[in-house]
């Protein structure tokens, strides 16, 4: 039997026919000549924008000295990165890796290890959101529970339950003698942004509290300024047991890291976990930089301003066009704008248009732009926008 004939790279993509040859703050430009607003940010990665003149410095002065030396020996970066993030933060400790899918994985086995040292070995299980997004590890997919991306990878893997997001009631009703944690992302990115509200928030607190069960947020899309505060629980007032975080972090840099509190984390003990990349003097050096800006006074106050001022025009854009979109929903520099045609058809006349989205459920396209965005930036997404439902109304 002649194999089938298969890519150098495996084909678990389809990408569009476009890439990029250079980039400069906001901007991408193709290999089509011509120049791109990147509202997609590489799934809401380059908070910063390209070639952010910081992150550029803080490259080529780490460049000449050690990239890797692995958790064997001291990493003062590592240390300085920890401790910056500790003060902006719940949290006490912090675990450094590579990617958000690594960090919630920390997450699972820092709270399963929690309930082992507390001699309660069967407390293994964790109460997740259904329409979420974890990772695609065997893990994680089975914490999201979405059978699209189980599918063909033989039995999910045991250990979690689903319930609706934002449904406290059904939370609660979900916890048994092996139940160990909540898992859920303050504002859902892949599942089509979906903010959860302060009220349910505050009941996952207090329900955890009462049963004796850690609270665990994954902040790999949502945090590091994205929703206009460093990370986006903060906007409930709300505090959890655990955090994942990635994405932004590295501005660019594969880095990823797991907050918690010294409680949690007690079971996490030598020899417990490990990354052999993890924390490397090259990504803390980047994540450090990363932290320069977004720590900066007033920089969280901008990202608010314009997140507010472009789902303002996005909505009276719908109110202009209604048979190609209905609204916009999210919080600061996430936003969702919710269709009427086919999101892919929405992203591609916006592509068409000079502007990068991003695809999401519920027919979501995702604008994810650089956290530097300015008010010029903005007004020119709008136009596109503008235009790409001119182009749609004109072709229906």
């Amino acid at each position: 039997m002649t194999a089938p004939v298969i890519s150098p790279i495996l084909p678990t993509y389809s990408p569009a026919e476009l890439n990029f040859v250079a980039g400069e703050g906001v901007y991408l430009h193709g290999h089509d000549g011509r120049q791109y607003l990147d509202f997609a940010s590489g799934i809401g990665v380059t908070c910063l924008g390209h070639a952010h003149p910081h992150l550029v410095a803080a490259l080529r002065q780490h460049a000449e000295r050690p990239w890797h030396v692995s958790n064997i020996f001291q990493i003062p970066e590592q240390k300085k990165l920890a401790q910056r993030l500790v003060d902006h933060s719940f949290a006490e400790t912090v675990f450094f890796c590579n990617s958000g899918l690594e960090a919630v994985e920390a997450g699972i086995k820092t709270a399963r290890r929690y309930f082992h040292v507390q001699g309660q070995p069967h407390r293994h299980r964790l109460i997740c959101a259904e329409n979420g997004f974890h990772g695609r590890s065997l893990a994680t997919i089975a914490a999201a529970g979405q059978a699209k991306m189980m599918e063909g990878f033989g039995p999910p893997m045991p250990g979690f339950d689903h319930v609706a997001f934002g449904d406290s009631a059904a939370v609660h009703a979900a916890i048994g003698p092996e139940t160990a944690a909540i898992l859920i992302e303050p504002v859902q990115g892949e599942g089509g942004i979906h903010v959860a509200s302060k009220d349910y928030m505050h009941a996952l607190r207090e329900i955890a509290d009462a049963h004796d069960l850690l609270l665990f947020f994954d902040e790999v899309q949502c945090g590091m300024g994205r929703t206009g505060r460093f990370f986006a629980h903060e906007w409930s007032g709300v505090q959890p047991d655990i955090m994942a975080v990635a994405k932004g972090i590295g501005g660019g840099f594969p880095l990823g890291a797991l907050l918690a509190t010294s409680k949690a984390a007690q079971g996490m003990t030598l020899g417990t976990h490990g990354s052999t990349y993890g924390g490397n003097p090259l990504a803390m050096a980047i994540g450090n930089a990363v932290l320069d800006i977004v720590l900066d006074d007033d920089f969280l106050d901008h990202v608010r301003g314009v997140g507010f001022m472009l789902r303002r025009g996005l909505r009276k854009l719908a109110k202009a066009h209604p048979k190609i979109i209905k609204d916009a929903r999210g919080l600061g520099l996430m936003i969702g704008l919710e269709c009427v045609v086919e999101n892919t058809v929405m992203i591609n006349a916006l592509r068409s248009q000079g502007l990068l989205s991003v695809r999401a459920s519920d027919n979501i396209v995702r604008m994810l732009p650089p956290l530097i965005t300015e008010q010029t930036h903005i007004e020119d997404a709008l136009a596109a926008v503008e235009r790409a439902c001119i182009q749609l109304e004109e072709t229906a």
